[in-house]
């Protein structure tokens, strides 16, 4: 274990050393991307009917709670209209909801098991999507519940998935920004009846396994190659954890990613955009389902953070896994990577782009290259007229590529990966 990932001991009032941040849980992956889908869902939705739109929107709104942990609030969103400048959003999952019953086991205290971290870039060019594991051991900062006023004090080395439970949503805002040294303007948080109605609302997403799984524990049960899920079999597939990789919530995190990069591209299809249907149920699934900060509760701030992820390329979604070690004091938990976290994080704070290495898509060998995987379209031949003629050549500047960031795993939003199951 090198210097660089010792783990925090010491109560910090300031980030932790390593700069600024993720991992999540069967929960709210799938959630990931689930309040700017809320928000593409209401910038259609509006088409329907002011009835419709009034009713998602009071019903969202009214779960509403405060993030700001006393400073002032952030200014609101334009109307819409897409949102000026970038931004950072968390969405947390949690494994408890009042709601459920014992469907999923029996709970004494809620947890924050997802936590993701959205970034988007002020040219609204380039977007980062962080997974922050649970088991993540950091500090922990004061924290005050906005709806009970309780009080917390800090913590030094305790799993990043403890903050629910001192707070809400707001103290899971609190200690990530901690951690990252990022200021995060909007919060949501769902459980698992939310992710079942939101992966029922867009009529399935596709996923892709390189050997059939089934897993009692989580429910999964799918054949190999290509499946469309939704439903229970969706949230098994996010849940499942012993039987892809070494078994562990890191390698469960390849799969999240799979399932989302996906997510994303069937909700950039013309097939899910233009139906109002699928637009309106996932907006009322949404409102049903997700407990928003009071900066998201309203439809223009909805609608103005799905207009600046609209046009986004899907190459130039990043989806990553916050780099970690081995906590060298309990083999089932994990500490930064501070050497990899400080360069992911420098990227993010100067809202540069970067990309990742080669080997990103093999998170602990959960999931590989999709070798149906439709190739990309080659890139225009600048040189070539309309009429197939040679035009001559283009003397407009070419434009840097993006940094490469060796040693971070994720994956694009573009590209198609498959998980590999285990042979437990």
């Amino acid at each position: 274990m090198n210097e660089t990932s010792r783990r925090p001991r010491r109560l910090s009032s300031g980030p932790v050393r390593h700069g600024r941040l993720v991992t999540s849980s069967p929960v709210a992956t799938a959630l990931k991307g689930l309040a700017v889908v809320a928000a593409v869902a209401l910038v259609s939705v509006g088409t329907i009917t002011a009835y419709a739109v009034s009713s998602v929107t009071s019903q969202f709104s009214a779960n509403a709670v405060d993030i700001n942990n006393g400073e002032a609030a952030p200014a609101a969103p334009p109307l819409l209209s897409a949102f000026e400048g970038g931004f950072n959003m968390l969405v947390i999952g949690t494994d408890n909801d009042p709601n459920q019953g014992d469907s999923f086991g029996e709970r004494d205290a809620t947890l924050n098991d997802v936590n993701i971290l959205l970034h988007v870039s002020a040219d609204h060019q380039n977007a980062v999507v962080v997974s922050l594991p649970r088991d993540l051991v950091i500090s922990h900062p004061d924290c005050q519940d906005p709806e009970t006023g309780e009080t917390y004090d800090a913590m030094s080395a305790q799993p990043l998935n403890d903050a629910y439970a001192r707070g809400g949503i707001a103290c899971v805002v609190n200690t990530v920004s901690t951690l990252t040294g990022l200021s995060i303007q909007y919060a949501a948080a769902t459980s698992f009846d939310g992710v079942i109605e939101m992966t029922n609302a867009v009529g399935g997403v596709p996923v892709c396994l390189t050997a059939p799984i089934f897993d009692a524990d989580s429910g999964l049960d799918l054949p190999a190659g290509t499946s469309v899920i939704e439903g229970q079999m969706a949230l098994a597939f996010l849940r499942n954890r012993h039987g892809v990789g070494d078994g562990s919530d890191l390698s469960r995190i390849g799969s999240q990613q799979q399932y989302l990069s996906s997510l994303m591209r069937t909700m950039k299809s013309a097939d899910t955009l233009s139906d109002l249907g699928k637009l309106y149920g996932l907006a009322q699934a949404a409102a049903s389902n997700i407990k928003p900060s009071q900066s998201l509760a309203s439809p223009d701030a909805m609608v103005s953070l799905a207009l600046t992820l609209k046009d986004v390329d899907l190459n130039n979604i990043v989806f990553v896994q916050y780099p970690t070690v081995e906590d060298p004091d309990d083999p089932n938990k994990v500490v930064p990577a501070e050497y990899l976290a400080d360069a992911m994080f420098a990227k993010i704070t100067a809202d540069q782009p970067f990309t990742l290495g080669a080997d990103s898509a093999s998170t602990g060998s959960t999931v590989v290259a999709d070798p149906a995987a439709t190739p990309a379209a080659p890139a225009p031949d600048a040189t070539a007229a309309p009429d197939g003629s040679t035009a001559a050549p283009t003397t407009a500047p070419v434009e840097a590529a993006p940094e490469v960031i060796e040693g971070l795993k994720g994956q694009t939003a573009a590209q198609q990966t498959c998980a590999n199951p285990n042979d437990n």
